[in-house]
């Protein structure tokens, strides 16, 4: 067992107690600390006590739902590590929990090796720091990785944790194509990226345009080789 689970608290917010039963007893086997709540607010004021590692966060929440938790939670915290899980697996519900500010999204049903996995990913890649000089620019695009905040033309732009690490990673990379399995490793964390089925990637890619693109649909800085994976550039390139 890492020794290191036994450093991290898992806040779970959950208020199907069969559900919740079973988060539990999984985060405890495996060497993680545990708090459950039932209901937005707890789960909210909790979350920002600074007292946990992660927060496992179901949608469907008496008082806020989850989409309102993981949003205020990112109004204060930036880098607590955040992951929905929910019977919403609709591609709209996934884009929204991004959007928020979550992590990763993992839709229920869910194997407990795919959850470990993705809870170990998770708590890896916010160990990370990855060395750049700050900030990206490209035209009329500025970027403040620390701050995770930059503007494009005059519009101000925000960007969750996991946006500028992937962004981070581009940059870093941006003379040569970055692979979907080698953003799942690095980026995520996950060690056999190769065999991941997840559409987090390609949504996040979707958001980031809508942020960075003066035309996403006509996208000039993050683009997709099929087949390939992707390339952050200059608009000037």
């Amino acid at each position: 067992m890492n020794n290191d689970k036994t450093k991290v608290k898992i806040l779970i917010v959950e208020d199907e107690m069969a559900i919740a039963e079973g988060l539990i007893d999984i985060c405890e086997l495996n060497g993680y600390q545990v708090k459950h709540v039932i209901d937005g607010e707890t789960a909210l004021t909790e979350a920002l006590s600074g007292a946990y590692g992660l927060v496992l966060l179901d949608l469907m929440l008496p008082g806020l739902d989850g989409f309102s938790v993981c949003d205020r939670i990112r109004e204060k915290d930036k880098d607590l590590p955040i992951i929905i899980l929910s019977a919403k697996d609709s591609d709209k519900d996934i884009i929204d929990g991004l959007k928020y500010g979550a992590d990763d999204y993992i839709p229920k049903p869910f194997s407990v090796p795919m959850l470990l996995a993705r809870i170990e990913a998770v708590l890896r890649r916010s160990r990370i720091n990855l060395e750049v000089d700050g900030k990206m620019i490209s035209g009329n695009l500025k970027i403040y990785f620390k701050e995770y905040m930059g503007t494009r033309g005059d519009q101000n732009l925000v960007f969750t944790r996991k946006e500028i690490e992937i962004l981070e990673y581009l940059w870093i990379n941006r003379s040569r194509i970055v692979s979907r399995a080698e953003l799942l490793q690095k980026v995520w964390g996950y060690d056999n990226a190769e065999t991941v089925n997840t559409r987090t990637v390609d949504l996040h890619i979707i958001k980031l345009r809508k942020k960075i693109e003066d035309n996403p649909a006509k996208p000039k800085r993050l683009l997709t080789f099929r087949g390939e994976g992707y390339q952050l550039r200059s608009s000037n390139e």
